[in-house]
């Protein structure tokens, strides 16, 4: 398993070198806020008292579309504190809508994505990416894990890929939620709604 993982993130980076990168400058827009806590980690905030608002809604059905089940995601979503989001989510989810909540107004966008096996398997769902980004697995006894094994997902993310100066390239996760742990057949067809709210100032 480590070692097909592994393979699989060495195509991905030769992919995400070989291709056209650009640089971002995300962690360096204000003085001494970035959004890197290390090389691979970023500061993730919750949506309680802030200015967004983050939902999920999954449906699951399996290979002969036959629903399984909807759940929605019940705890608050996190995301990173910072004006990449913003930008994320004015240029990348959407057409916009304002509604009212308890006198308060909002932006509200949805977003719906169905993630590949390749995707949920290594937890890696682009909204972007600067680079292209090839999910490739070559049969054998590892992917034997990937295409005939169930597996057990209870995080979902929306990513940004880009390069990032001073860190190189990266998926960040700007968006995400929990939600009930659920097994999930490789067969199966994940549909996700993202709705994320930002209060209108």
């Amino acid at each position: 398993m480590k070692k097909f993982i592994a393979l699989l993130l060495s195509v991905i980076l030769v992919t995400l070198i070989a291709g056209s990168v650009q640089s971002i400058y995300a962690d360096h827009l204000e003085q001494d806020q970035g959004i890197f806590v290390s090389d691979a980690e970023v500061i993730l905030a919750t949506t309680e008292d802030s200015n967004y608002q983050v939902y999920l809604q999954m449906v699951l059905r399996n290979g002969d579309d036959q629903l399984i089940n909807v759940t929605e995601s019940t705890a608050n979503g996190s995301f990173i504190p910072h004006k990449i989001t913003d930008h994320v989510f004015d240029t990348l989810m959407g057409e916009k809508e304002i509604i009212t909540i308890d006198n308060i107004k909002y932006e509200k966008v949805q977003y719906i994505f169905n993630p590949t096996l390749e995707q949920r398997f290594l937890g890696l769902y682009p909204i972007f990416s600067a680079i292209t980004l090839e999910f490739i697995s070559e049969p054998g006894p590892q992917s034997i894990k990937l295409y005939e094994e169930s597996q057990d997902y209870s995080i979902w993310k929306i990513h940004y890929c880009a390069e990032f100066e001073g860190h190189g390239l990266h998926c960040i996760p700007i968006f995400q939620v929990l939600v009930p742990t659920m097994t999930i057949e490789p067969d199966d067809v994940v549909t996700h709604q993202w709705t994320v709210l930002r209060v209108l100032s």
